[in-house]
């Protein structure tokens, strides 16, 4: 018997049990014949690429695993084959952990303890997906197994820690509690307040709720005496004073409100000083646990005073009420000395907070001493009269300073990134094919074709020559490179896949025919590639390959933007197609080229035009001659729509193209995809370059690319950014888009909207009306959020953008001005505030209608004020 192959049978067998069964009763000499055989065998089958590495990772790791821990005989060397990246994450990770235990058991006992202590140090906190796995972190069951079985003193490093509490939390979900009986919970607990990275799967359990929790049942245990209230109180407070994020400390802040310590075991000097920098939970915990503490008398004047000064100079809203509230219900004679305070309050931008500020100052004015009248003297300076002059009635004479007149911004136009200059050597363009991204980007793309193109026809023996090496390397690879580098597949997409295409068909012009003739060359596609954007680009790099496999070149493209807009100067156009000679231009090339020309053209050229000979020349001089073809009707509404499986409520653009398009143009310009969605989002940032003079048309095919245009991540408000650089008319489907976008729930797409508006706004396109009209209709429909609009249209404002904002404003607010008895709008007074804001900016005056009754009503809430200041502003 050959104990190397019964153990290889059995690991390439998949059957665990029996392997272990086998290695148990191997003789040393059995061991060590394996253990010389094993490296090396992994070793080749790693070499055997993608698949083979993926199926030892899934399927063969346990069994490499068993091996190894019983066959391989220094510790080290055990624990660093358990650690393999290919090797540590076995199927079942406690099964794992079972079968290695006792497979060591007849090792010494240091042996067994000194692995343990390896492997422990060996583990590494799982993060980003990783910590979503349900089994954890990948080697701690066997590191903590080794622990428990050799009676070594757990292990007190982060990791080990964080390990452990990963586990409570996954196995908790399907066994329920489980720390009274943990044999590490003694050791552990004290590090739980300590290791970092312990928050992440706390905090995920309470998002959970399942109704139980670590943090919920270490709270049980301390009632029942099974741990002391006094490590889990000092080990918060501990943890609080080292600070952190929301995410970080919020689950030792629900500890704490569950354990309610008494008022004597309140740290109250250290919760004072947390005040002014600590997270938001943990400001609220310590301003309520303070108050407890006043209560008992255990909070002196002094301290008192410090934690509301600290207070109000929070930005989170519910924390200056806090501060508030809290010297509303202290005695006067003690509230006196924390008056100063309120003078931060007098400039917040939440009226009725500053209108109670300013009551409670008044209400405390005897108790107030000569320092402190002063401080609320000077900032009462900044209130309102009416405010102003309470204050003054009060605490004597306050100086009236005249606001200062807001300076309006430069709008300035965000810059698209320049051309990079053509390639001048076949080597270059080889070097920028290998490093061509997953994701497509168009210009990058269109140099690369163009490259190719060129310079193949200068000199296919040179191209030929500098893409041998690439071939040879795609010949190399072991798997099929027909199906995996030159399909289009789920592997690779499609313009990086052509474009090797392209390649290949130089290099390789008969193994090139064979992929287009086979089914990875004609396969029937669905999705992205079915719409027509896509369908035009795919054609265009295919018949780039057709020309190639033909053993034909041309000098050059036609369609190669000459300007970072996608743009092809029609000069360049016309000497292009001169060069051509009197033969035919690629078909999709050419229409790709007159799709790209800008609106306005030198009227000379049409002279060049007409001497070409071509069928194309003839049609290139008529489009010169009668200018670009007429512009289709564009709108949008909203529909429900069934999808497959999935019934949206979604915009759906509208599109009335002229008569007398050509057919293959009305094609792209009519929405008649079959299917729902693009296969591929990303897909969207071909079609500002393949139009850069149809911007309603590409913004029309940015709301048919799929639903949630204010909450999806993909590059739909890039693609604006680009596009608002381009030309022709602006109207109802960029103006939907825009307002999805500013109203984004993302920080990166609502910036890359702001780009397109500002871009719009200094090209003095912005369509302001239709902006406005969209902004109603989303609102209505709960596709954005008023409050975040409003965020979005105050830094245009800012940004030099008022002029524009203030039209919008105007054609909107009408709509959401509230009518007598109904509710405002939540997010309402922040837009009512931006409004004031852009109009001051922009010296306007006049009504809005609705404005001057809502402005009328009595009351110290937020919409009320800023419509007050708003009709002043519009009154002059």
């Amino acid at each position: 018997m050959n104990p190397w192959h019964e153990v290889l049978d059995r690991i390439e067998a998949r059957d665990d049990e029996d392997l272990t069964t086998f290695l148990d009763g191997l003789s040393d000499l059995g061991r060590k014949a394996v253990a010389v055989q094993l490296p090396a065998h992994l070793a080749e089958e790693l070499r055997g690429g993608f698949e083979a590495r993926w199926e030892i990772e899934t399927q063969l790791a346990s069994g490499y695993r068993l091996t190894g821990a019983a066959c391989l005989s220094g510790a080290e060397q055990v624990a660093t084959w358990l650690n393999r990246r290919e090797l540590r994450e076995p199927r079942a990770p406690e099964q794992d952990a079972a079968r290695i235990v006792s497979l060591l058991r007849h090792r010494p006992l240091e042996w067994r303890r000194d692995l343990a202590v390896r492997l422990a140090d060996r583990l590494r906190p799982p993060t980003g997906r990783a910590s979503r796995r349900s089994d954890g972190m990948p080697g701690w069951e066997l590191a903590a197994a080794l622990v428990a079985e050799t009676g070594v003193e757990p292990p007190d490093g982060d990791a080990f820690v964080a390990g452990w509490v990963w586990r409570q939390v996954w196995r908790r979900r399907v066994h329920g509690n489980l720390l009274d009986g943990d044999p590490l919970l003694d050791a552990l607990l004290p590090r739980l307040f300590e290791v970092p990275g312990v928050a992440a799967p706390l905090v995920m359990e309470l998002r959970w709720d399942l109704g139980r929790s670590t943090i919920g049942e270490l709270a049980e245990l301390a009632d029942k005496g099974r741990i002391p209230r006094a490590t889990l109180i000092a080990g918060c407070a501990r943890r609080f004073m080292t600070g952190g994020s929301d995410m970080e400390i919020s689950p030792f802040v629900g500890l704490w409100r569950l354990l309610r310590p008494e008022p004597a075991d309140i740290p109250v000097l250290d919760f004072v000083r947390l005040l002014p920098s600590a997270a938001p939970p943990l400001a609220q915990l310590a301003v309520d646990e303070l108050q407890r503490a006043e209560a008992a008398d255990l909070l002196d004047d002094e301290l008192f005073a410090e934690a509301l000064g600290s207070l109000v100079y929070r930005r989170e809203k519910g924390l200056l009420r806090a501060a508030v509230q809290w010297l509303a219900r202290t005695p006067a004679s003690r509230g006196g000395g924390a008056v100063p305070a309120l003078a931060v309050v007098f400039d917040v931008d939440t009226p009725a907070l500053r209108e109670r500020a300013v009551r409670l100052a008044v209400k405390l004015v005897p108790y107030v001493d000569a320092p402190g009248r002063e401080s609320i003297r000077e900032a009462a300076t900044r209130l309102p009269s009416a405010l102003r002059e309470r204050v003054a009635a009060a605490y004597g004479p306050v100086d009236e300073t005249e606001p200062e007149r807001p300076a309006a911004a430069v709008l300035r136009m965000p810059a698209l990134p320049g051309l990079a200059p053509p390639f001048t050597s076949p080597a270059e363009v080889v070097t920028e094919l290998r490093a061509l991204s997953w994701m497509d980007e168009p210009l990058r793309c269109e140099r690369v074709l163009a490259g190719l193109v060129e310079l193949t026809h200068g000199d296919r023996d040179a191209m030929t020559a500098a893409l041998w090496q690439w071939w040879e390397e795609t010949r190399s690879l072991p798997c099929d490179p027909d199906s995996q580098v030159f399909d289009r597949n789920a592997y690779h997409r499609d313009t990086r896949t052509l474009l090797a295409r392209c390649a290949l068909a130089i290099v390789a012009p008969e193994q090139s025919r064979r992929v287009s003739t086979s089914s990875a060359g004609t396969r029937t596609y669905r999705g992205s590639e079915d719409w027509p954007p896509q369908r035009l680009l795919r054609h265009r790099l295919e018949e780039v390959i057709a020309l190639f496999e033909r053993g034909e070149t041309i000098p050059a493209l036609l369609a190669t933007p000459t300007a970072p807009t996608g743009h092809v100067e029609a000069a360049t156009l016309v000497e292009r197609m001169e060069r051509l000679a009197g033969t035919e231009p690629l078909p999709a090339d050419f229409k790709q080229a007159l799709l790209r020309l800008p609106r306005n053209t030198d009227p000379d050229l049409l002279v060049r035009a007409e001497k070409l000979p071509s069928q194309a020349g003839r049609t290139l001089a008529a489009w010169l001659r009668d200018g670009a073809w007429p512009d289709p009707d564009v709108d949008w509404a909203v529909q429900n729509e069934q999808a497959y499986y999935l019934s949206d409520r979604r915009l759906l653009p509208k599109v009335v193209p002229p008569e007398g398009l050509p057919d293959w143009l009305e094609e792209l310009w009519v929405f008649d995809s079959p299917y729902v969605y693009l296969s591929y989002r990303h897909d969207v940032v071909w079609w500002p370059v393949m139009m850069p003079s149809y911007r309603e048309i590409v913004a029309a095919w940015l709301i048919r690319s799929g639903p949630d245009l204010s909450s999806s991540n993909d590059p739909r408000m890039e693609t604006l950014a680009a596009l608002a650089h381009g030309d022709g008319p602006v109207g109802a489907a960029t103006a939907a888009v825009l307002v999805s976008g500013l109203g984004h729930r993302r920080d990166e797409p609502r910036a890359a909207a702001a780009d397109a508006a500002l871009t719009l706004a200094a090209r003095g396109r912005f369509p302001a009306a239709a902006c406005g009209a969209a902004l109603i209709e989303l609102i209505r429909l709960e596709f954005v959020v008023l409050k975040r609009s409003a965020a979005a249209l105050g830094d245009l404002t800012d940004a030099g953008a008022h002029a524009e904002v203030w039209r919008l404003l105007t054609a909107a607010l009408p709509r959401l001005i509230p009518s007598d008895g109904e509710r405002p709008r939540a997010g309402l007074g922040d837009l009512l505030g931006v409004a004031a804001r852009a109009a001051t900016l922009a010296g306007a005056r006049g009504e809005i209608d609705g404005l001057a009754a809502l402005a009328a009503r009595k009351g110290p809430s937020l919409v009320l004020h800023e419509a007050r200041h708003l009709y002043e502003v519009l009154s002059g």
